[in-house]
């Protein structure tokens, strides 16, 4: 199935605060949510966005990913930001104080703890840039 027919009826999921949306992703502090255009979220994800957590147009979030912009076990906050048609594989973690860049894909179980540019592929514990992405 190509991307234009996967999101051809894609609207905005219904999103509470603390509460599982249909997807079977949760959301905390959803006033600091910013979700983009054909966004999809794997399920038994979870966002935490007391200090701010935006998801552009396009972004993947792979299934039991977590996206934190406060950790409480080492005091960091901060807004996050996936920008444009990135990809976040499965069981990743995102911390606070994170951007990842336009067309930058994340491998799965990796753990970012800084910001990451635009076109490349990063992945591991932490994340670090593997190679840009050609195009």
């Amino acid at each position: 199935m190509s991307e234009e027919q996967r999101f051809a009826d894609w609207q905005f999921p219904k999103v509470e605060d603390g509460v599982m949306t249909k997807y079977n992703w949760i959301v905390q502090h959803i006033n600091n949510f910013e979700l983009g255009y054909k966004t999809d979220i794997g399920a038994f994800s979870y966002i935490n966005a007391k200090f701010g957590v935006i998801l552009e147009d396009e972004v993947q979030l792979g299934s039991h990913c977590s996206v934190y912009s406060v950790s409480t076990i080492d005091n960091k906050k901060g807004k996050v930001h996936l920008k444009r048609n990135c990809k976040i594989g499965t069981h990743s973690t995102i911390m606070p104080n994170v951007t990842i860049g336009e067309n930058t894909i994340i491998g799965a179980n990796s753990l970012v703890l800084e910001d990451i540019p635009a076109n490349v592929i990063a992945f591991g514990i932490p994340a670090k840039v593997m190679r840009k992405i050609d195009g």
